[in-house]
């Protein structure tokens, strides 16, 4: 893998990149509070299939441009980042491949930007053609698991504790970067499907952490990270900050509006992968609706289950490239034989 800097009049996005640069490009989008690297497992072996593998730094995270107002993360602002990407990189298509907050941007890229796709894969979070936002994403919630009298937001309680305590949140983040990263970055557990999600707690009791206003130090989840891992993430996160990854929560109405002006009614014709994550509990797209909108707007949908939490590709990376390469060979190709 080697590191890449582009720098436009807008915006700085710094990627890795490997592959032959002439081979069909893969865009791989990562999401909060992660890094490019969050795809270590997935771009070698997608540049030894035959792709040239693309990971950015998404805007306000690791060497890409930092910003100090909220509104400069609404996802408008990253697609448009990643389409002066791809521009740069001498093609007209990609696929785009997106996790967390990399997922929304991949489905605008689709539903804004369809002649810039030859398809989108996306991992947890699934397409909410109206936008992903709380507005949205209520209709959804499962009420058994979720009371409204209880949990008014299910579980995407954490979502508005952004909104009304965002100094709060993000000061609980930053006092050990290390230590959030190891409580953060944890695979999945079987035994927490059908109990509220820890995300819908976070309201309820003042933050992430709790009264504690802080990470625990908790041992690092070897099946998820490694030591250089866990080293690169605080280094980053110890250099920028959480204002940028956090203000991504803080665009809701910016990100429904934007969502409004999709080609095509937000309808998606192009192959899509959906990779559901069996034990992420907060992105719950196999017990509940979640993935219900999807499931109507996209014409031609490939949905895989993988048996693994939140952080998917790198708890799981064996089953989630082996996903992407049968869908590849199935409904691109083409492509890939180009």
């Amino acid at each position: 893998m080697t590191e890449h800097v582009l720098k436009t009049m807008r915006h700085t996005t710094a990627y890795l990149a490997c592959g032959a640069v002439d081979a069909p490009i893969i865009n791989f989008l990562h999401g909060w509070p992660e890094l490019s690297i969050s795809w270590r497992h997935q771009l070698p072996i997608f540049a030894e299939l035959g792709f040239r593998c693309v990971a950015p730094d998404m805007r306000g995270y690791g060497r890409s441009s930092i910003y100090r107002q909220h509104a400069d993360y609404a996802v408008e602002n990253s697609v448009r980042d990643m389409v002066e990407l791809l521009d740069s990189l001498g093609r007209e298509k990609a696929v785009w491949v997106g996790h967390d907050w990399g997922s929304p941007v991949v489905w605008d890229i689709a539903s804004h930007h369809p002649d810039r796709c030859h398809g989108v894969a996306n991992l947890c979070v699934p397409y909410l053609p109206k936008g992903f936002a709380p507005e949205n994403l209520l209709p959804l919630v499962d009420r058994t698991l979720y009371p409204e009298n209880e949990f008014p937001a299910g579980q995407w309680e954490y979502k508005l504790f952004y909104q009304e305590n965002f100094s709060t949140a993000c000061a609980a983040l930053e006092a050990n970067p290390r230590d959030t990263v190891k409580a953060l970055f944890r695979k999945g557990d079987p035994a927490a499907r059908g109990k509220p999600a820890r995300t819908a707690l976070i309201r309820k009791h003042g933050g992430w952490f709790g009264g504690a206003g802080r990470a625990p130090d908790v041992p690092m989840d070897c099946d998820v990270l490694t030591e250089a891992d866990l080293a690169a993430y605080t280094a980053a996160l110890e250099r920028n900050g959480f204002l940028g990854p956090a203000s991504w929560y803080m665009n809701h109405d910016r990100n429904i509006a934007y969502s409004a002006k999709a080609i095509n009614g937000g309808r998606l014709d192009m192959p899509v992968l959906f990779l559901h994550a069996a034990n992420d509990v907060t992105c719950d797209t196999t017990g509940s609706r979640l993935a219900e909108p999807m499931r109507e707007y996209c014409a031609d949908l490939t949905e895989v289950v993988v048996q693994s939490g939140h952080w998917m590709a790198q708890e799981r990376p064996v089953a989630v490239n082996a996903a992407l390469a049968k869908w590849f060979g199935m409904k691109l190709a083409n492509v890939w034989a180009s």
